[in-house]
């Protein structure tokens, strides 16, 4: 059995701790016997003010996986269908079932968010709508045009969840500035964490915003120790070097555009990614290209049978990935890319999501208790 030597399917952030955490958590680790702040007060207060907003719209919780989970439990329930894309973050069909909810999956146009397919998914039975932006697995950046005009196009029973967890990666300027929006539309909510940007994926922290009427019901699904202690302070030190995070996810990103350019100068398609991350649609050729990096120790996320997700790791492991992708496209010089087959959108009262017909489709939505393959719960 080879050895994992490059880790690149878990979309984890290899810079280094920003300055001021590893003390922080030292320091409150030596008194992790006591209760200090049950309900993340601190670490509230701190959010609202650097966001310029009251704290009453802020909840911290456990990584956005766990902000999500609280957000579908407190708003969606039995009778409920939750619409979202497919392929996009591969909980969400089970975090929607967690919830005795019905999740609704509506496949990629192309590489990106079908909005008018999802608006046109909605019913009376709808009252969630989820939205990946950037798109994980495929990078897409949605816009405030685009995203603005979703939202007027929903009827007013419909929350719009907008889950921004690689945010900070993206080009400036370009991705949808849905604090803002959520500010104009008490509908809109988006859910963020320190998982990626701020390198904090094992200590679970994370934060959700919105109207105080839906942002409420969240703290009633976890009323207490919804942040560790040990988060709380790394967290807050995380929040005191915003500048050098930047200054890392910039790096992150450089190195994802100019793994891409190489990909690119294969003949490859690969979208641009606003994550850190590429998608790398490789049509019949997903699973040989993954067993020849397994071969050699690098570990990618593959989608069955509609791409391969590439996290961007060190320069050298980007290296070692570009190395490999050259080999086997010399191996494979006729690379066939056509555009995967969408996934069949599962029927509302259907027991099993409905499979594509094409040999190359996309995976539909997970079932309950299904184990997903490398699944990132950790966001």
């Amino acid at each position: 059995m080879v050895s994992v030597i490059h880790q690149l399917a878990l979309n984890e952030n290899h810079s280094p701790l920003l300055p001021g955490v590893a003390q922080a958590v030292q320091e409150v680790g030596e008194r992790a016997n006591l209760t200090l702040d049950p309900l993340a007060t601190g670490l509230t207060e701190e959010l609202a003010a650097g966001l310029g907003l009251p704290a009453d719209r802020v909840v911290p919780g456990a990584g956005s996986g766990a902000l999500l989970q609280q957000f579908l439990s407190a708003h969606a329930g039995p009778g409920v269908e939750v619409v979202h894309a497919w392929p996009s973050f591969e909980m969400y069909p089970l975090l929607i079932r967690n919830a005795h909810a019905e999740p609704v999956a509506v496949p990629l146009r192309g590489h990106a968010h079908d909005l008018a397919a999802m608006a046109d998914a909605v019913t009376e039975r709808t009252r969630v709508v989820l939205l990946c932006n950037p798109n994980n697995p495929t990078g897409e950046v949605l816009g405030q045009a685009q995203l603005a005009e979703f939202v007027a196009a929903l009827p007013p029973h419909v929350l719009v969840l907008v889950d921004e967890a690689y945010r900070e990666f993206t080009e400036p300027g370009t991705l949808a500035d849905s604090l803002a929006l959520a500010a104009e539309d008490e509908r809109v909510a988006v859910v963020r964490t320190f998982s990626k940007s701020h390198g904090l994926l094992g200590l679970r922290v994370g934060y959700l915003v919105a109207a105080p009427s839906v942002a409420g019901p969240l703290r009633m699904t976890t009323p207490f120790f919804r942040v560790s202690t040990v988060a709380q302070a790394a967290a807050l030190a995380a929040l005191k070097s915003e500048a050098r995070m930047r200054e890392q996810c910039a790096d992150v990103a450089r190195e994802r555009d100019r793994v891409r350019a190489g990909l690119l100068d294969l003949g490859w398609e690969i979208p641009p990614s606003g994550g850190n991350f590429l998608w790398v649609p490789l049509g019949g050729r997903n699973q040989a290209f993954v067993d020849h990096l397994a071969a050699h120790g690098v570990v990618v996320r593959e989608i069955a049978g509609a791409g391969v997700r590439v996290s961007t790791g060190s320069p050298e492991a980007n290296d070692a990935f570009l190395g490999l992708a050259k080999e086997f496209a010399a191996r494979e010089p006729a690379v066939s890319q056509p555009t995967p087959a969408q996934p069949a959108v599962p029927e509302p009262t259907a027991a099993q999501p409905a499979a594509a017909p094409a040999p190359a489709a996309t995976p539909a939505p997970p079932e309950p208790g299904e184990q997903c393959p490398g699944k990132e719960a950790a966001v």
